[in-house]
């Protein structure tokens, strides 16, 4: 059973920098699609970053330029760097996962080829 823990949100002046951090557990970390999610209250949630198994990574256009994602497979930990931060990247981001084993997930997003189904429980990102 894939289980996702984010941490390393928190309150940053526009233009600094944060990395979040996704740990995982439960399935063969380097195996599988992993990427990063946001999303505002009542607002639909947008694909950030993802991560192939192959280490291809594709991001929003929003983003691109900014942010990096990486991964330790060692750690089983996912990254995502974010600098020059701007007040609309504030938002609650989400650590996913492409659990090919999750068939019944009601909660599917495509990001590039993948298909996220598995979910973190997401970690705060203030830019003010």
């Amino acid at each position: 059973h894939v289980q996702l823990v984010e941490s390393g949100g928190g309150s940053v002046q526009p233009g600094g920098s944060l990395r979040v951090s996704c740990v995982g557990s439960g399935f063969t970390f380097s195996t599988y699609c992993m990427g990063w999610f946001r999303q505002l209250p009542d607002k639909e949630r947008e694909g950030v970053a993802g991560m192939e198994s192959d280490g291809s990574t594709s991001y929003a256009d929003s983003v691109k330029g900014r942010f990096t994602i990486s991964k330790d497979n060692s750690k089983n930990t996912l990254y995502l760097q974010m600098d020059s931060l701007k007040s609309e990247d504030a938002a609650m981001y989400f650590c996913a996962a492409d659990d090919p084993n999750y068939l019944t997930s009601t909660d599917v997003a495509t990001m590039g080829m993948c298909e996220y189904n598995s979910w973190g429980q997401g970690t705060q990102v203030t830019v003010s």
